[in-house]
């Protein structure tokens, strides 16, 4: 290529890009940006999951085949291309795990909570009593090093980890909390989760967490489960340590350690009795049209 057939080229690419400039509306950015971040969220996606490592066997086949083709291997090619006609297929089967978990944490995001549309809070007197039996049974629980595992729910509705366990429906009190956790009873192996303010079911299993090989080997279980829940839905879990009694939390995936009866009430009230902010914005929100606050759901 000659000098002269380089600038030209140059010009021609300035020229297009003025061209597109000239003609861009607000609506072109726009849609720009919301492309940059479904990508973002894509990339984001892939990294966070063991969907990272099929990506790269993906884009591995896909140079495969960029090199068959430029060396002319028909056979190659061929067989490349056939499994590119079914890929996109093959991707959403592989990576269903994964989607349905973005989808999920996509249903209670900040942007979310942010416009009413979900609701994080319940009321005081739903809760204030609940979570007074909650941090009186983890600091008695605590003091015995007696192993526990308190799955809170709030908007994702827990449905298939409920049908595994033990229905009770019972209202809380830290002497129930001790007879479900007592080593030698039949509940005390596995999660009980509550719902608004009651303990519903008792012996739940929860579900494994994403990367559990690289969760601190120190950890036992109850912890391991507790990541597992938090990762899956916006639950709050509470665990209290067989070995050395100290009071856990997760939430979002992630597992802090360390509470105390006063910043476990501190947190449990500020994630799940409802403000006056908060009942302001969901009236509303409630009145949009077609948008259906967390009260007008449906129960499983």
């Amino acid at each position: 290529m000659s000098w002269s057939e380089l600038v030209s080229k140059c010009q021609d690419l300035i020229y297009s890009i003025f061209s597109i400039l000239k003609t861009t509306e607000w609506v072109d950015i726009l849609d720009i940006i919301v492309l940059s971040y479904l990508v973002y969220w894509l990339i984001k996606l892939v990294r966070e999951t063991r969907a990272g490592q099929l990506m790269k066997g993906v884009l591995l086949l896909f140079g495969a085949y960029l090199v068959a083709k430029l060396l002319e291997m028909k056979a190659v090619t061929y067989l490349a291309e056939q499994a590119f006609d079914v890929g996109v297929l093959a991707l959403l089967i592989m990576f269903q795990p994964e989607i349905r978990r973005a989808f999920e944490k996509a249903g209670h995001t900040k942007w979310g909570l942010s416009f009413g549309i979900i609701n994080p809070t319940g009321d005081a007197a739903t809760w204030g009593a609940a979570i007074e039996s909650i941090c009186d049974s983890c600091v008695e629980l605590s003091a015995t090093c007696t192993g526990a595992l308190i799955v809170i729910e709030r908007q994702t509705r827990l449905g298939e980890q409920i049908d595994n366990g033990t229905i009770l429906n019972a209202t809380p009190s830290k002497e129930l909390f001790g007879n479900i956790f007592y080593p030698k009873t039949p509940l005390h192996d596995g999660a009980v989760i509550m719902r608004e303010g009651i303990i519903l079911a008792a012996a739940c299993f929860l579900p494994k967490p994403q990367k559990e090989e690289l969760i601190n080997k120190k950890l036992g279980s109850r912890h391991r489960a507790a990541i597992g829940m938090s990762e899956n839905s916006d639950a709050i879990v509470v665990v209290v340590s067989e070995e050395t009694g100290s009071i856990s939390v997760a939430e979002n995936g992630v597992l802090k350690s360390g509470f105390t009866r006063e910043n476990l009430k501190k947190l449990l009230e500020d994630r799940l009795i409802q403000t006056t902010t908060d009942s302001v914005l969901q009236k509303a929100v409630g009145k949009i049209p077609f948008v259906k606050t967390g009260k007008g759901r449906k129960k499983k």
